[in-house]
């Protein structure tokens, strides 16, 4: 196997993995269109069976 043909094949299964890896974070921050009602569970945590809005709380108990 000949330098450049070496060279290619390491460039192409580092792209190769990165791509895969990044494929990989988006899908796990995004959520599924039939998943929407999970989406604001995430974003508003539960507390008692009422929604808690964190950002008005973080600025309520700041100084």
């Amino acid at each position: 196997m000949n330098r450049n043909r070496r060279i290619f094949i390491v460039v192409f299964i580092v792209f190769t993995t990165i791509v895969a890896l990044l494929a990989i974070d988006m899908a796990r921050r995004t959520t599924a269109p039939w998943n929407k009602h999970r989406e604001l569970e995430r974003a508003l945590p539960a507390k008692d069976g009422t929604a808690v809005d964190t950002m008005a709380t973080d600025t309520l108990l700041t100084p």
